[in-house]
């Protein structure tokens, strides 16, 4: 039996109703449809229509697709079941920007059909993977679909960091924190500090610093093959590592972070022939004519 995982950020009733409705189509067509136990309660779906899984990285094993109902955040969340399985995750958009999502809600039916035929292609995302030393001491690893930050832990100080790249030092500096992102991480946390936008076929890391007090404070563009460490040089200056915005720990002081690009991608399902220049300006509401133009309702003619 062909097999589906629903993932739905059921805070609000428009999501459990479309999660709830999309499952249920799914079976019609002949899918398990699996979906984490508090999700199907709170999308009260018939308790023999849906497969409760466990909430950890198995969940998504043995499915062909992942369906996620929400906004950028719980497409993230719902990358941690998809990404261990290799299984392609589709978005439906019901947050603010959904740059991750593919599908909008209106179209349901359609993007049921979608899946049910395979008539989507699937493209893979890199990744970056992290490790926290301490005294030599491996204290935590993590990976990341968009970024992973070094930020303060607390507001009133400044961390005063450390930069190489392949084993040379390259920057220092006192500030908020710097950003390890990915090409599909540049249009989030990584674009909203002053980070340059990157096509996501671009093989690339990004690497931003965030509010850095210092003269040069340019992002930098490496290999995904190279290894950014970043070092907290002060004896009190404690941190927090975050990927994604979604897993955190606290670092101690005088850690070393290790960012590189990851050895698993994360597989998206494309429904759609967009370039991604059409999803930006969609999206991000580009103005993509100039006010000169005539053809623009606002242009004076006298202009």
């Amino acid at each position: 039996m062909r097999a589906a995982l629903i993932i739905a950020h059921t805070v609000r009733f428009e999501i459990t109703c479309l999660a709830a409705e999309a499952a249920q189509q799914l079976r019609e067509a002949g899918f398990d449809v699996r979906m984490l136990s508090t999700e199907a309660e709170q999308c009260r779906c018939d308790p023999g229509a849906v497969t409760v899984v466990a909430d950890d990285e198995r969940a998504a094993e043995g499915c062909e697709i992942v369906l996620v109902f929400g906004g950028d955040g719980t497409f993230l969340r719902a990358a941690e079941y998809a990404r261990p399985a290799g299984v392609p995750m589709l978005g439906v958009n019901l947050g603010h920007v959904g740059f991750l999502a593919e599908a909008e809600p209106d179209a349901l039916s359609a993007t049921i059909k979608t899946i049910v035929d395979r008539a989507y292609e699937v493209e893979e995302r890199t990744t970056v993977e992290v490790e926290v030393t301490h005294r030599g001491e491996v204290l935590a690893s993590s990976w990341a679909l968009n970024e992973v930050s070094v930020e303060k832990s607390t507001r009133e100080r400044i961390l005063e960091l450390g930069v190489a790249v392949d084993g040379r030092p390259l920057l220092r500096f006192g500030c908020d924190g710097v950003l390890c992102a990915t090409p599909t991480g540049s249009t989030a946390y990584a674009y909203s500090v002053g980070g340059p936008i990157v096509w996501p076929n671009v093989d690339a890391l990004l690497v931003v610093p965030n509010a850095a007090h210092a003269l040069f404070a340019r992002p930098i563009i490496v290999s995904p093959r190279s290894v950014v460490d970043i070092d907290l040089l002060r004896d009190d200056h404690p941190a927090v590592l975050a990927s994604d915005g979604k897993r955190s720990i606290e670092i101690p002081p005088r850690s070393k972070v290790r960012v590189h690009g990851g050895a698993v991608p994360v597989r998206i399902a494309r429904i759609h022939d967009w370039s991604f220049g059409e999803r930006l300006v969609t999206k991000f509401q580009l103005p993509v004519r100039s006010f000169r133009d005539a053809d623009e309702p606002n242009v004076r003619p006298n202009d």
